[in-house]
Parts: structure tokens; C-alpha cells; sequence
């Protein structure tokens, strides 16, 4: 029994990870004031990215890099639309998530000569059974918490968010704090998608992302746009995706599909639970034009 509750402690803090440090990168970008439906495809570019660039440069520190590259470009689109151009912030990030779906399926054949996965790649190395990129994850998500609430940027940021008239009043500019904000929960995204394709394995496949982005955006919620509660509903999360795992292993009579629907249906109860007592940022998903006030 005591081998049973370790392994699933172990393992909820695996599965954890990437939804953790992507609902952390979409904190960032909400925070500031615009809404990230696309963390999804910003976490499958980066998984993909990352298995490539491991893949053609033998080095996985080279791979977490481009795959949180490849998130940070995602983002900076996503930012283009919303906040130069002021376009529907939800709408930009659904086609983000579709690109993202389509073009590594295409890039797939184009560089492998198959739509399924890419060959094995250069993995992460492992310490005390865990990928050293889950350490960073940990750590990136401490510091988040810090960062937001202890920096000078930080408080910027939550300005930004709330009152964008009284922080371009003051002298900030809301425009290059989104920016960074949105740039930002791409390049997270990236690092969780990085964690899927050269941590937790050793190779891309289809559709690897599998929801975690939209998990994230509900661990965002759960948590209330704070760094503290996003740990919690990740890790919550984290253990239901793991708790589906292992019961698979002694619940032969119930269908694995009807098994495997356990985290979606907790994340869809968890949103249940917080709607209405969840507030986002006052700003958030609201376009800013100081020419027009």
C-alpha cells in the first residue's frame, strides 16, 4: 500500500508539471490583461519544436530552448492581434490552437516523411527519477510567485490588468507590459510542451499536448490568477491524471476510455465549483487604446 501511495505521489508530480508551468505562463498573459486560449497550441509548437531541435542538434538543453521559442513566437502573435490590432483576443487563440494542430502534422511529413511521431530524440536526463526539466518547472513556478508580487514589473504587470488608465496615467506603458506578459505565457507554455516530448519522453507525437493547455487554462481559473492556487489545481489536476493511470492497472472491468475521461470530468466540475466566485482581472480580454479615451 505504502509503495502505492508513493508511486502516485511520484507520478502526480510528473503529470503536474506541464499544466502547472503552462497555467502559470497563462497567469502572465491574463494578469496583464489579455485572455490566452491558445496556451494549447502554444504547448504542442513547443513540444514538437523542442523534439526537432533535440532531434537535429543532439543537445535537449538546445531543444527546451526552441520549444520555448516556439511558444514565445505563437505568443507574440497572439499579442500582435490583441493588443496592436485589437482583434478578438478568444478568436486568435482558437486559430492559434488550430495552426499549431494542423502545421506539426504537416512538418511532420515534411521532415520525417510521417504524420504519427518523430524519430527518438535526446532526452532530458533523469535525477532521483524525476527529468531535470521538472526542477525548473518547480522553481519557475516559485518564482512566479515572487516575481508578481514582490518586483517593481510584477506590480506593473497587475496594474496593467486592473486599471491600464491609471497605469498609462503614472507612466507605464500597458502596451509593452501586455507585451511581455503575453510573450511570457508563451514561452512558459513552451517549456511545458518541451517537458511532454524530451522529459517525459524521448520523441514528439500527434496531438501530444492531449488538453493539457485547456487543463491550464482551467488550473488558471481554479486557482484564481494566483501563482499559490495555480500550484494547488495543478498538482489537483496532476493527481487525477495519475489516479486514472494507476486505476487502469487494477479496474480491468471498466473500459480504459471511460477511465481516462477522470481528469476532464474533475476539470470540469473544479470550473463548476469556482464560476462566479473566480473574479479574472477587471482589464483582462478588454482592448486598450489610449487614443480613444
Amino acid at each position: 500500500m505504502a509503495n502505492i501511495i508513493i508511486s502516485l505521489i511520484l507520478a502526480t508530480l510528473r503529470q503536474a508539471a506541464p499544466i502547472l508551468i503552462t497555467a502559470i505562463g497563462g497567469m502572465f498573459s491574463e494578469v496583464s490583461g489579455v485572455v490566452n486560449i491558445g496556451l494549447e497550441g502554444m504547448m504542442l509548437m513547443g513540444a514538437f519544436s523542442a523534439a526537432v531541435t533535440s532531434y537535429y542538434t543532439g543537445s535537449w538543453v538546445i531543444g527546451v530552448l526552441g520549444g520555448a521559442a516556439a511558444g514565445g513566437v505563437m505568443a507574440l502573435i497572439h499579442a500582435i492581434i490583441s493588443i496592436k490590432y485589437k482583434g478578438n483576443q478568444v478568436v486568435s487563440g482558437i486559430a492559434i490552437n488550430l495552426f499549431a494542430s494542423g502545421f506539426t502534422v504537416f512538418m511532420l511529413r515534411v521532415l520525417f516523411n510521417q504524420s504519427a511521431n518523430t524519430p527518438i530524440v535526446p532526452r532530458s536526463p533523469m535525477v532521483l527519477g524525476f527529468s531535470v526539466i521538472i526542477f525548473l518547472i518547480y522553481g519557475l513556478a516559485i518564482w512566479a510567485n515572487y516575481f508578481l508580487f514582490k518586483t517593481v514589473t510584477g506590480l506593473r504587470i497587475r496594474a496593467v490588468g486592473e486599471y491600464p488608465l491609471a497605469a498609462d496615467t503614472v507612466g507605464i506603458d500597458v502596451y509593452k507590459v501586455r507585451y511581455f506578459g503575453v510573450i511570457l505565457s508563451g514561452v512558459l507554455a513552451g517549456i511545458g510542451g518541451s517537458y511532454l516530448s524530451i522529459g517525459a519522453l524521448a520523441q514528439f507525437t500527434k496531438e501530444m499536448s492531449a488538453g493539457r493547455g485547456f487543463i491550464a487554462l482551467a488550473a488558471l481559473v481554479f486557482g484564481k490568477w494566483n501563482p499559490k492556487g495555480v500550484i494547488f489545481a495543478s498538482l489537483l489536476f496532476g493527481f487525477a491524471d495519475a489516479a486514472q493511470t494507476l486505476i487502469q492497472q487494477y479496474v480491468t472491468f471498466i473500459p480504459p476510455q471511460f477511465i481516462q475521461m477522470i481528469p476532464y470530468i474533475l476539470t470540469l466540475l473544479a470550473l463548476a465549483g469556482v464560476v462566479g466566485k473566480a473574479v479574472a482581472p477587471s482589464a483582462t480580454g478588454k482592448p486598450y487604446d489610449k487614443n480613444t479615451i
